[in-house]
């Protein structure tokens, strides 16, 4: 795919487009919140690191260390950073007391998580919010990282930063293509608040149309298990977007009929279809349908616009969206954009 398809923050760039609950309380039912923002961060901010599902490293995050202080702010590295219990940070214990400390701490006013894998998950009921709830903070990361994304939105209303982490920072910025180092600096113009927009490509099956709405998402393996749990993403009127990597054509499949059989397709605003990384068949075992044949069968009947092969994702192009925040998606046969509103 050629660059000048992924993310353009330039507000020239042009497409032809054919034309309850009080906020701190939990939802008990799929009423909405009111959308709380975190404040954006100013220079001397401090972000803390904390690795919530698989374990990594102090040399591991050294670059993305370095990068987010040339940006202007300071970093408290988090007591998970080189705990390793197995394939996750550290116990469950450790790994939701290190995240509890950073969303309480009000001197931390965002938290970058390290990496995903798995585990978050497991420590998110441990989790105290009535602190958090009061003094929100960004939130940053995906792939396991969606667990939490989903449960801010779901039980608080609050907004966070689905994007790249730590692992994924160039080791030598000046030897990154440009197309890694802009997922990177989208990071850092989310969290001093530039409002930015995303171009996706033109492809045949793109369905035309404009859509506003908040924007949730993430990986769909995740938000497949969060069905009928407290973190249950309620998707009506919402532009929902998914990703996923290292799945058999069958399983991925198997989650989009989750999506369309407990309703998350029924009342969309709009669908954005972001990178899918998948397994291949095992010989004579052959599913038949590629990722683009799995969709369109699910949401043929809907009016909603969709976008396929957007930047965001299990791949360079992953680039820094904000999630439970209004955006505009706006689709047409030159491709796809998609403008935050806030």
């Amino acid at each position: 795919m050629k660059r000048k398809h992924f993310l353009s923050f330039m507000l020239t760039a042009g497409l032809t487009i054919p034309a309850t609950a009080s906020f701190g309380s939990k939802a008990s039912s799929f009423d909405e919140l009111p959308i709380k923002q975190p404040p954006y961060l100013k220079a001397g901010d401090t972000i803390g690191i904390t690795s919530p599902a698989g374990f990594i490293t102090t040399a591991e995050i050294l670059p993305a260390i370095a990068m987010m202080e040339s940006w202007g702010f300071k970093i408290k590295i988090g007591k998970t950073i080189d705990k390793r219990d197995f394939t996750m940070g550290g116990t469950d214990q450790e790994r939701a007391a290190d995240l509890q400390e950073m969303m309480d701490d009000q001197q931390i006013k965002a938290i970058m998580c390290a990496r995903g894998g798995y585990g978050m998950v497991r420590i998110i009921d441990l989790l105290n919010f009535n602190t958090f709830v009061q003094s929100p903070k960004w939130i940053i990361g995906f792939s396991d990282v969606t667990v939490l994304h989903c449960h801010l939105n779901r039980q608080y209303g609050i907004a966070s930063i689905h994007s790249k982490m730590c692992n994924s920072f160039p080791t030598d910025p000046a030897l990154a293509d440009a197309v890694q180092l802009e997922t990177i600096l989208s990071i850092n113009k989310i969290l001093k608040g530039e409002h930015l927009q995303y171009l996706g490509p033109a492809v045949a099956i793109n369905k035309p149309g404009i859509a506003s709405g908040i924007l949730v998402g993430g990986n769909l393996s995740i938000i497949e298990t969060m069905a009928g749990t407290k973190s249950d993403l309620n998707t009506d009127g919402k532009i929902l977007f998914v990703e996923d990597t290292g799945e058999y054509l069958y399983r991925l499949d198997r989650m989009f009929w989750n999506l369309k059989r407990t309703g998350k397709l029924d009342r969309l605003a709009g669908l954005i279809i972001g990178g899918f990384k998948t397994k291949p068949d095992d010989p004579g075992e052959e599913f038949g349908k590629t990722i683009y044949d799995i969709v369109q069968e699910k949401v043929r009947n809907y009016g909603y616009p969709v976008a396929y092969d957007f930047p965001v994702g299990h791949q360079k192009n992953n680039f820094a969206l904000k999630c439970g925040i209004q955006h505009r998606l706006e689709i047409s046969q030159n491709g796809s954009r998609l403008i935050a509103l806030s």
